[in-house]
């Protein structure tokens, strides 16, 4: 089905320059048909249908019954970058190669004074990237920090423009490390603040990042902890305890509540500018199929419950549970806009830049790594999610693509995505070990 939705002309002209290219001025959805939004059956999606500019909506009702397809494993199939292999994105744009070499690059935050920090995970290390030189490579390059656990989430404190403290989610705890902008490398030791679950030999294992952001008037912490498993039962699973969760901190590491559960793996936290509340981009659960279950991109409400592992989507019973917990039915909430299912949804951030088109502002981006629990591939591109006044509508689009092959084959895998200083975006994809640098042109 195909809905129609307004065109907007993603146009930035910079003082004293005409507006001579207009014609190539990017526009939100310029590859769906007519100016339209992809909706039911027509919604879902795979690799050789995704384009910059096209637009989906799902929503429950699209989705089919549990196990009408069956369930695959279609991960792995990496392959080197092809040489004429590059990221694809709506006219008006640019992307360059900033840094490649890394070893599976993941979170990428900026920091207030611009530096790029860079979670390398399965090294144990943060490292930032420090400005754009002629060449479009970063103009100093270090290593801030070694012999952590599985970094993942790091956030500047106080907020705003003179940090104290960088805070970092080690797979096991909450830790912090003095900073003030400029610093290169670690200047003090690594204070930890708090343990989180999953850490150690007895609740190892499971969905290992950790993120964390500190909500707008920085009294509160809030660190996303995935699931141990893909549907098992907390009730007789003592190791899901405090997990497929956000959970509440205060900046010194004192544990104050659940503040959101049922929340398979908010892979990705971010806080909306203009409302304050906290988002999250979300991994759900695998087996039920193809299209089953959608990963989401949600604003988080306090207290709120949102299904795993008994419902999904609104108070729908995972067939895996049946009977489980009535009482919970009426309280699932459903997510604001519906990915596609196994997308893979990790970092998100929101645009708050200049430099892209201005209709760009305040709305969200998301990477997605891809899908391994379903029959053709989907997922390997950066997501735009609309925003308006603060709200979403359902909708998202393609942004950044062409990390497969025609053949199927994947060579790259978003993994973060962040906003520099100047506007532009960095995403850092770690099936290439690369960092991409998307500007806006004009042409």
């Amino acid at each position: 089905m195909l809905k129609s939705f307004p065109r907007t002309s993603r146009l930035v002209a910079p003082l004293g320059v005409g507006l001579l290219f207009c014609s190539t001025a990017a526009v939100h959805g310029q590859n769906s048909p007519s100016g339209t939004v992809l909706t039911g059956q027509a919604a879902f999606t795979d690799y050789t249908k995704e384009a910059p500019g096209i637009r989906r909506k799902l929503t429950v009702a699209d989705l089919p019954a549990p196990y009408a397809t069956k369930s695959v494993d279609s991960g792995g199939d990496m392959v080197k970058r092809p040489d004429n292999a590059w990221p694809k994105a709506p006219a008006g744009f640019k992307v360059d190669m900033y840094f490649t070499g890394l070893d599976q690059p993941r979170l990428i935050r900026t920091a207030p004074n611009g530096d790029l920090f860079v979670a390398l995970s399965y090294q144990n290390k943060i490292m930032v990237f420090r400005g754009v030189d002629l060449n479009g490579k970063p103009k100093v390059v270090s290593t801030f920090a070694e012999n952590l656990s599985q970094p993942f989430g790091i956030a500047f404190y106080p907020r705003g423009p003179n940090p104290r403290w960088i805070y970092i989610g080690n797979t096991d705890a909450v830790v912090r490390i003095p900073y003030t902008n400029g610093d290169l490398k670690a200047t003090g030791p690594v204070q930890k603040l708090a343990d989180l679950p999953g850490g150690g030999r007895l609740r190892g294992g499971g969905h290992w990042t950790r993120d964390i952001v500190f909500s707008q008037d920085g009294t509160r912490m809030f660190v996303s902890v995935g699931s141990h498993s893909n549907v098992d039962d907390p009730d007789t699973h003592p190791e899901e305890f405090h997990r497929a969760d956000v959970l509440e901190f205060t900046p010194e590491g004192k544990f104050v509540k659940v503040y959101a559960y049922g929340i398979r793996n908010c892979v990705g936290e971010a806080i909306n500018p203009i409302t304050g509340e906290l988002w999250c981009s979300t991994n759900e659960r695998d087996a039920l199929g193809d299209n089953l279950v959608p990963d989401y991109i949600t604003h988080v409400q306090e207290g709120g419950f949102y299904g795993w592992p008994w419902y999904y989507m609104g108070g729908t019973q995972d067939p895996r549970h049946q009977g489980s917990h009535p009482e919970l039915k009426s309280k699932v909430i459903t997510p604001d806009v519906l990915l596609q299912p196994h997308f893979a949804s990790l970092e998100m951030t929101f645009y708050e830049g200049s430099q892209f088109p201005a209709d760009y502002k305040g709305e969200a981006f998301a990477a997605e790594h891809g899908s391994w629990n379903k029959s053709v591939r989907a997922g390997y591109e950066v997501i735009v999610v609309p925003i308006h006044n603060g709200r979403a509508n359902g909708e998202y689009e393609d942004f950044l693509t062409g990390f497969t092959t025609p053949e199927g084959h994947v060579w790259g895998r978003p993994v973060g995505v962040t906003v520099a200083s100047d506007g532009s975006l960095f995403v850092t994809d770690d099936g290439s070990g690369s960092i991409w640098h998307v500007t806006y042109t004009g042409h």
